[in-house]
């Protein structure tokens, strides 16, 4: 039986990141590959990612750069047959693309509905399934991680399909974990607080909100993509195999308030 600390170790496992080129799939990959994952990353563009591959490969990890919009949800599974061709195996997971569009919901828009919908859930519904199937067909154990939200949990304002397809995002969760858990498949999510990210510069420029934002935060700080590593890592790891249908809230006391 593994020691507590090597529990934690990744050497030889392959992880794909969605959203890998900034923010919280950057952070996320590299917090990977630090604990001895190489990584499969996957963004709109395979040029945005460059940074991301510098920071895993200085690290002495191997690096995989797919570019693919999510949004072309026929090729979605492409991706776990490309990782599985260069690295001849896949053993993680994680489900971290996802777009926001504001408006009230009154005025919220059928196409901004679908693109929403189709990245943040439908994708991650299909790469999972595929995932699960090249798991099980080849036994072998694996982890999902999906990115959840602190409107997983509440309302939100001016975000219909988000706080939506973050909501289904743990449905997601529960029921592939109770579906999966036969075949040594943990599925689990992380649930961001408010983090300093692209998604959430438009908040952050309202003074207003962020200072409302900020002061329930018990912290008393926003979140940086830094922070979700430890969580990420513990989920990938041989250390949560007994965790499944899980969420760790990574918000810095939000719910608590």
């Amino acid at each position: 039986m593994l020691g507590v600390v090597e529990s934690f170790s990744l050497k030889g496992k392959v992880a794909i990141v969605t959203g890998v080129s900034r923010g919280l799939g950057q952070a996320m990959a590299i917090g990977l590959a630090e604990a001895g994952a190489d990584i499969v990353g996957v963004s709109r563009s395979i040029e945005q990612q460059e940074q991301t591959r510098k920071s895993v490969e200085s690290l002495g990890r191997k690096y995989l750069g797919i570019g693919l919009d999510l949004r072309k949800l026929d090729e979605v599974g492409t991706i776990v047959d490309a990782a599985v061709r260069k690295f001849g195996t896949v053993d993680i997971l994680i489900n971290n693309a996802g777009i926001i569009r504001r408006a009230p919901a009154v005025e919220y828009s059928e196409k901004d509905w679908d693109e929403v919908m189709d990245v943040n859930l439908k994708s991650v519904f299909l790469l999972s399934q595929r995932f699960a199937r090249y798991l099980i067909e080849n036994q072998k154990k694996g982890k999902i991680i999906n990115i959840a939200s602190m409107l997983s949990f509440q309302g939100g304002i001016y975000t219909t399909a988000y706080t939506v397809s973050k909501h289904g995002i743990l449905g997601l969760t529960r029921v592939l974990a109770n579906e999966l858990a036969r075949y040594n498949i943990n599925v689990n999510a992380i649930a961001p607080g408010y983090m300093v990210t692209d998604n959430t510069e438009a908040l952050r420029k309202d003074e207003k909100r962020y200072n409302e934002i900020l002061s329930r935060i018990p912290m008393g700080r926003w979140g940086l993509p830094e922070d979700l590593k430890g969580a990420v890592v513990f989920l990938a790891s041989e250390a949560s195999d007994y965790v499944t249908g899980s969420v760790i809230a990574v918000d810095g006391g939000w719910l608590s308030r």
